[in-house]
């Protein structure tokens, strides 16, 4: 009988779980930034919103800066983690 090899335990290897859009780092930076871009729209340079809709004006300009804060610490985040994340060797 042969003896067991030290570099293959005898646990099997754990599945990978696929990954789904959610589990990209980029996501959420590109959605807050969406919705930014949306309320900033509404709040400075929709006329048609400001007129029909003068008192959410004060809630989309308060919620753009808010949004600005969000997607700027989600991009920070997101930076930071693709910086840390371990590169594939390279190929050639």
């Amino acid at each position: 009988m042969s003896e067991p090899d030290p570099q293959r335990p005898d646990e099997p290897e754990e599945e990978e779980i696929a990954s789904t859009p959610f589990d990209n780092p980029w996501f959420l930076p590109i959605l807050l930034g969406g919705m930014t871009l949306w309320f900033a729209y509404d709040g400075w340079l929709n006329a048609d919103f400001a007129r029909e809709s003068a008192r959410y004006l004060g809630f989309n300009r308060w919620g753009a800066g808010v949004l600005a804060i969000g997607t700027a610490l989600a991009v920070w985040r997101a930076l930071r983690e693709r910086r840390s994340a371990p590169r594939p060797p390279s190929e050639g």
